[in-house]
C-alpha cells in the first residue's frame, strides 16, 4: 500500500510542511505501508478553468501541472490530508487542486490531520462532505492541532498525546485501505 501525505497549504511561512514531516516520521515508525510527502505547492496547480469537467476528462487534462498532479494522486491507495483551516473552511488552493481532478480520488481512503485556531476541525468537517462526492472513505480518527498551544516562535511542538492520536489514525487508515484493496 502507498499512502500520500498531502501538504494542503501553499502559503509562504506555512505550518503544514512541519506538520507533514511529523506525520511522515510517525507513519514510517508505525509501518504497514509506504508513506510519501506530496507537496501541493510544488505542483503549481492553476485555477480550474477548463471547459471539460475533470470527472469526464478521463485523466487527460489541458494543463501540464494538472497532468503531473493527476499522475501523482493516481499513484496512491490512500491519503492523509494535512490541512489548515482558513476563515472557518478549507484552504482555497487545496480545494482547487482537489476539484481539478476526477477519478484519481475515486474510492480511495483518506484521513485528516488539521491545524488552526480551533484545531482545524471546521475544515475537516467540510473535507468530509467534499471527499464523499468521489466515494472516498474517510476514517473517524483525526489529529486536530491548535495554533495556540502547539505552534510558537520555536516552531511546531505537538502535545505528547498527539503521537497516540496519530497511531490510532494510522491504524484506521491502513485497515480500511487494506480492506478496499482486497
Amino acid at each position: 500500500m502507498k499512502i500520500g501525505i498531502i501538504i494542503g497549504s501553499i502559503r509562504e511561512g506555512r505550518q503544514g510542511a512541519a506538520v507533514a514531516e511529523w506525520v511522515l516520521k510517525g507513519a514510517q515508525a508505525h509501518g504497514g505501508a509506504t508513506f510519501e510527502l506530496v507537496d501541493l505547492k510544488s505542483f503549481d496547480v492553476p485555477l480550474l478553468t477548463s471547459a471539460t469537467v475533470p470527472g469526464a476528462a478521463d485523466k487527460t487534462y489541458d494543463s501540464e501541472q494538472v497532468t503531473r498532479w493527476s499522475e501523482a494522486i493516481d499513484s496512491y491507495d490512500g491519503f492523509i490530508f494535512v490541512t489548515p483551516e482558513y476563515n472557518h473552511g478549507v484552504p482555497g488552493a487545496f480545494k482547487n487542486a482537489f476539484d481539478s481532478l476526477g477519478n484519481e480520488w475515486l474510492g480511495k481512503t483518506v484521513a485528516f490531520v488539521s491545524y488552526g485556531a480551533d484545531g482545524g476541525i471546521r475544515a475537516v468537517e467540510q473535507w468530509r462532505c467534499i471527499v464523499a462526492n468521489f466515494q472516498m472513505v474517510d476514517v473517524r480518527a483525526q489529529v486536530a492541532l491548535s495554533l495556540f498551544t502547539e505552534f510558537g516562535k520555536d516552531g511546531f511542538a505537538p502535545q505528547e498525546r498527539r503521537t497516540g492520536e496519530l497511531g490510532v489514525l494510522l491504524d484506521q487508515l491502513l485497515r480500511m485501505t487494506s480492506r478496499l484493496a482486497s
